[in-house]
């Protein structure tokens, strides 16, 4: 019996306490995603050309947006919840942002910095889009650390025979049931999305400019729309549509369509040669 509890003891979320303040690993981890996409950007952006100062001072402007934003598109989509726990609409430590409003606001905020810094917004998405959703597929394993973002019931012999590491299918044990680990799943496709977007955007006119962003909206929309339908804790409309399934499809249709009539254009530059 000790054995088996010791087995599914789930991991602490809390990384360390700085004084009366807890520093959890979900925030660790999606800094740590951050700092990382911020890093590949500025390198990338040098190679483009770009002062690597806007990526700094995009940033400045574009996360504390971006955390609210996430915070105010998961609270409008459970407020049932929060209109009567108000105190914790601020308690972005315990979990509850949705990363598409995370990415709303970024590229709000992303339209307004380059006109007014007077440079290609679409060049600039080309430039982060990769890290982007690098970061997204790190920040994941926040969620691991949170015990959320999860699927339906399943069984441990059904995760081990998808050959998962021992130490994810304990921290799975959640509410005396295994489930099946869609954040894994999710954090799988987004670093893939990383590779690919990174061997194909610098193969030799391959992409023109803006496609590099394009096509990550739509190899994120693609994948988030099928993981999502494994959620157990999906954002809803009423009791049968998930919001996240609904703005998936319409942004991998929107992005489809804005590629085509793009590509329709011969004066746009190839990526390589911005």
């Amino acid at each position: 019996m000790t054995n088996l509890v010791l087995t599914t003891l789930a991991l602490n979320p809390i990384a360390f306490n700085f004084g009366p303040i807890q520093v959890h690993w979900y925030g660790i981890i999606i800094a740590t995603g951050v700092v990382l996409a911020l890093i590949l950007s500025v390198r990338e952006g040098q190679r483009r050309g770009i002062n690597e100062d806007y990526f700094y001072d995009y940033l400045l402007w574009a996360l504390p947006v971006a955390i609210v934003c996430a915070r105010l598109y998961y609270v409008a989509f459970q407020w049932s919840y929060y209109s009567q726990h108000p105190g914790e609409i601020i308690a972005i430590w315990d979990g509850g942002i949705a990363i598409y409003g995370a990415i709303i606001g970024g590229v709000l905020t992303l339209y307004f910095f380059c006109r007014a810094r007077q440079i290609s917004m679409w060049t600039m998405m080309d430039v982060i889009s990769p890290t982007l959703i690098m970061a997204q597929g790190i920040g994941r394993w926040g969620n691991f650390m949170n015990q959320e973002a999860f699927g339906a019931v399943t069984t441990r012999a059904a995760l081990v025979s998808q050959h998962i590491p021992e130490w994810i299918i304990n921290q799975m044990y959640i509410g005396n049931h295994y489930r099946v680990p869609t954040f894994l799943y999710e954090s799988l496709w987004d670093l893939t999305g990383f590779v690919l977007l990174l061997l194909l955007r610098h193969h030799h006119h391959l992409f023109k400019r803006g496609e590099v962003f394009l096509t990550y909206v739509m190899w994120y929309s693609f994948g988030r729309f099928f993981i999502e339908g494994m959620r157990t804790d999906s954002l809803m409309i009423g009791s049968v549509i998930r919001v996240s399934q609904v703005l998936s499809l319409i942004l991998f249709v929107a992005a489809l369509i804005i590629l085509i009539a793009r590509r329709q254009r011969t004066n746009l530059p190839w990526y390589v040669n911005q």
